[in-house]
């Protein structure tokens, strides 16, 4: 349900009826002159992600080409070895 209200009220509670809108998920019509000018309500929620879109988007990834787990690894054994840490104990 929809709330009439007027500018002037609107600046004098504009805390008040954003709560209302934010956590009551009330709308208001605001009027100038008695004439609707704006329509103040909740913002749409975020946009959702199905699973079926997720598998979509991931059926258009290209996988790594040959060779890439022996790269991984060469560049693993690579790397120097860490030095214990007092932090871990």
């Amino acid at each position: 349900m929809e709330t009439r209200i007027t500018a002037t009220e609107l600046s004098r509670a504009l805390s008040d009826v954003l709560n209302r809108v934010r956590y009551r998920g009330e709308s208001f019509l605001i009027e100038r002159n008695g004439e609707p000018v704006a329509t103040l309500a909740p913002a749409a929620p975020p946009a959702s992600t199905t699973v079926r879109d997720l598998i979509d988007r991931l059926g258009d990834l290209t996988l790594p080409g040959e060779g890439f787990a022996e790269e991984l690894e060469a560049i693993q054994s690579s790397q120097p070895m860490e030095e214990a840490s007092a932090w871990r104990n």
